[in-house]
């Protein structure tokens, strides 16, 4: 959410940074008005309230002084005051909400070095790692190799749940628990996280602290009591500090979590239907740190190389770029994407996307420290990233180690997960 005093202070600025993002008008205007509104009706209410105070102490004296007719006066002013004041609160509550929820409705504003552009196609290339391997073959899409078929049901999933889901048996099933296991040992042991393991059912209000409400509701399932699945980790881990005020010396806190997820794909109708790449449920490492206001640019890039080092380590090519302002999500001020090689598709495709949201989130959740200063609370900076999603990064080991036989030659960095076994063969066993 955005800080009220920041638009009145600079409402050009506001707009500026606002309308980089396209189809975002300019709303200062419309904010201040309502914000004006609202505070002259907290300013009458007072008024009123004072009014009603002073008028409620002469009542006693006008009576005890024997004077009736300015007794009824002043007590019918006591009536009158009150209902002012009832009246001018209800008021001012009712102009707050609106204000709230028309805060709450605007993305966060992008940093200035954010790019500036319509969709995926201008987002900014910042660096690539690994060259794509060359095959004597014609690579296969994942669900199509030889060794992955008989660990890779979608006739089945679909039976239970319809479409967009997978059934993972046997080797590949195993293969994709190696890969979780390695990614939380990798963050808890060389990236210096803090595991975590938390719900998967949460409340509005945590939504709301992340920015998935109110405006995307359609995006996730709820349940008939009310819970929502989380659509990622983030949600829970940064609501850790929801409704908090911690001491200075409690940041950074660096989280990671290994989770299901549940997204219903709304906007995604006729996109990426084949295999496993966009599914309603999947299965995902999610690193979300708390930060120092003075530290969360320097955060960005160290969550970067968290998630790019898992790429490394599997061998997998990759490339990292900077999303512009079209393409970027509601809460964030600069994003990372990276983007794994999938010889199947011969092309790039996200399996990590890594924003700084600075106080975006912790106005939501009102998540604030005490600066060893001794001054006022301040609010947090938020960060999130995938470390990595697993599904994806399942494919792109299966695709990237295809053999012309069907075979899958595994990353050397699982093989410890999988009891040594270092090959998926053409019939679906590990060996």
């Amino acid at each position: 959410m955005h800080d009220i005093r920041a638009i009145r202070e600079n409402p050009d600025a506001f707009d500026a940074a606002l309308t980089r993002r396209p189809g975002e008008s300019a709303m200062a205007r419309e904010i201040l008005a309502l914000d004006e509104a609202r505070r002259a009706r907290i300013n009458a209410a007072e008024t009123a309230q004072a009014e009603q105070n002073k008028a409620s102490k002469q009542v006693g004296a006008a009576k005890a002084g024997g004077d009736t007719a300015e007794f009824e006066r002043l007590r019918a002013l006591v009536g009158e005051k009150k209902a002012e004041v009832a009246a001018m609160q209800a008021e001012a509550k009712e102009l707050d909400a609106q204000l709230t929820e028309m805060l709450m409705g605007l993305p966060n504003l992008p940093f200035e070095d954010t790019p500036e552009g319509a969709d995926e196609a201008d987002n900014v290339e910042l660096r690539r790692w690994g060259a794509p391997a060359t095959f004597d073959f014609a690579p296969k899409e994942h669900y199509e190799i030889p060794g992955v078929l008989p660990g890779m049901d979608f006739e089945t999933a679909a039976k239970l749940s319809g479409s967009r889901f997978v059934v993972l048996s046997g080797a590949v099933a195993r293969i994709h628990r190696a890969l979780a296991q390695f990614m939380i040992n990798t963050h808890v042991d060389t990236n210096d996280l803090t595991e975590t393991w938390t719900p998967v059912l949460v409340r509005d209000e945590m939504m709301l602290g992340t920015g998935q409400l109110p405006k995307f509701g359609e995006d996730s399932y709820r349940t008939t009591n009310g819970w929502w699945l989380v659509p990622t980790a983030e949600v829970t881990l940064t609501n850790i500090v929801n409704g908090m005020v911690v001491d200075e010396g409690y940041l950074p806190r660096r989280y990671v979590a290994h989770t299901q997820c549940f997204r219903s794909e709304a906007g995604s109708a006729g996109r990426d239907t084949a295999g496993m790449l966009r599914q309603h449920q999947f299965e995902k490492v999610e690193m979300v740190s708390v930060t120092h206001p003075d530290h969360s640019r320097d955060e960005l890039e160290r969550m970067t190389r968290c998630a790019e080092g898992i790429l490394e380590a599997l061998g997998l090519p990759y490339r990292t770029v900077a999303l512009c302002t079209g393409d970027m999500g509601f809460g964030a001020r600069r994003t990372h994407d990276i983007e794994v090689w999938l010889p199947g598709q011969d092309a790039y495709r996200e399996i990590s996307s890594v924003s700084v949201c600075g106080d975006f989130q912790a106005r939501r959740m009102n998540a604030r420290f005490k600066p060893e200063d001794g001054g006022k609370p301040r609010f947090v900076h938020t960060l999130n990233g995938s470390g990595l999603a697993v599904g994806r990064c399942l494919i792109a080991v299966l695709e990237n180690g295809q053999q012309a036989d069907g075979s899958v030659a595994l990353p050397e960095a699982i093989h410890p997960y999988l009891g040594g076994r270092t090959r998926l063969t053409p019939d679906g066993a590990l060996t």
